[in-house]
């Protein structure tokens, strides 16, 4: 693997750092476009424009769907570029989960409807795909479609939904033929979050925070035409969702900067910490940025296999499966370190009690997109070639 940059790449790298000098404000950057203070919306409508205009908000779409046809090693520098200057990027799951599969697996009338609100951000969408009982086993879902005229009538229950709450649109799995083999009983529907029979209720997470929802469907009509590929082979099309979500570079970035914040954090206090403790911190933190360095490796192996035409399955698995509990070590590293303010999350704590806060939010990381046990049954299987238990 050649990490040097060829002479086009060093080039491009150039054009995504001027770009950003010039388009990127530093009021946003850092930020996500939810709750943004009404001060800001002409920055984000600004940044959003000067995106589109390049096709960067879906770098790697083709161009007639709104994207620029970037390779991936390109696209990949992108993101890399975007991560370092904390840029924001927009779309949602709309944008990293729904729109890839929808141009592989979508009607042409499919992406004509949904496409251009996912560029604009003007519609938000949701994943139903968990339920109480089918989780990590998603294939045992139990939520039923069944086929009424030109209609689906579903009825059932989804849970840890993130952002049902503000959703337009819901992409899903629902069973479709309950005698099949699990896997093959199964269809992948566009639903509108407006549709009569839709409930959200929201979950409270542990830190006050309002992101996920079940969602319960009562005599819940779709057209047939809302379908995304074949009837009762929607756990492919779902599959193809998962891998997407699983492979990014801004991540290992992301981490890396948790950690050197936290290590400015830490030289500047020094002289307030016990020797023998601000000892076993440094040790501590080196190894989480060690750590944070092979995540970076992962990632670039994943894109190296996607430069060269081929499909990351179990190496996205390994990369998700390594940053998520990396994530975690490196939270409780940070409680470790502020000691007892660890406890506290509030804004007069050292680092504004964000040591605590992440500790408690960083636990669902491991779950979210597919469970550490589901990530090391497929790194076993489909990476290692082990027989199924």
């Amino acid at each position: 693997m050649d990490f040097r940059d060829s002479p086009a790449q060093a080039e491009w790298r150039i054009q995504v750092q001027d770009f950003l000098r010039d388009y990127c404000p530093q009021e946003i950057r850092g930020k996500f476009p939810m709750g943004r203070p009404e001060e800001e919306k002409p920055l984000w409508e600004a940044w959003r424009v000067a995106l589109a205009e390049r096709g960067w908000i879906a770098p790697a779409w083709p161009s007639e769907y709104g994207g620029a046809g970037m390779k991936p090693m390109d696209q990949f520098i992108l993101s890399q570029e975007f991560a370092e200057a904390g840029a924001p990027r927009l779309g949602g799951l709309g944008l990293m989960m729904l729109g890839p599969t929808l141009i592989e697996h979508g009607t042409e009338e499919q992406k004509q409807q949904h496409i251009p609100g996912i560029l604009s951000g003007e519609v938000e969408w949701c994943q139903g795909y968990s339920e109480p009982g089918s989780g990590s086993d998603l294939a045992s879902l139990q939520t039923r479609a069944v086929r009424d005229g030109d209609d689906y009538v579903i009825n059932g229950q989804k849970i840890w939904t993130s952002l049902a709450h503000r959703a337009h649109w819901m992409f899903m799995l629902a069973r479709t033929d309950p005698d099949a083999p699990k896997h093959r009983g199964i269809t992948y529907f566009l639903l509108d979050m407006k549709t009569p029979g839709i409930t959200v209720r929201p979950l409270v997470n542990m830190t006050g925070g309002h992101d996920f929802n079940e969602v319960f469907f009562e005599d819940v009509r779709v057209p047939t035409r809302n379908i995304m590929g074949e009837v009762n082979r929607g756990w492919y099309v779902g599959t193809t969702t998962l891998d997407f979500e699983r492979s990014s570079i801004g991540t290992p970035i992301g981490l890396r900067q948790s950690v050197e914040r936290n290590l400015t954090w830490l030289r500047e206090h020094k002289d307030e910490i016990p020797q023998t403790t601000y000892e076993a911190n440094r040790f501590e933190w080196a190894e989480r940025f060690i750590e944070v360095q092979t995540a970076t490796m992962l990632a670039y192996r994943i894109i190296s296999m996607q430069d060269a035409g081929e499909i990351p399955n179990a190496e996205s698995s390994i990369a998700k499966l390594f940053t998520t509990e990396l994530s975690q070590r490196i939270a409780r590293t940070a409680s470790h370190m502020v000691g007892m303010w660890g406890d506290i999350s509030d804004e007069n704590a050292p680092l504004r009690g964000m040591p605590g806060v992440g500790y408690v939010n960083q636990v669902r990381e491991t779950i979210a997109g597919g469970t550490s046990e589901i990530q090391r049954n497929i790194i076993a299987t489909r990476g290692l070639g082990l027989p199924r238990a």
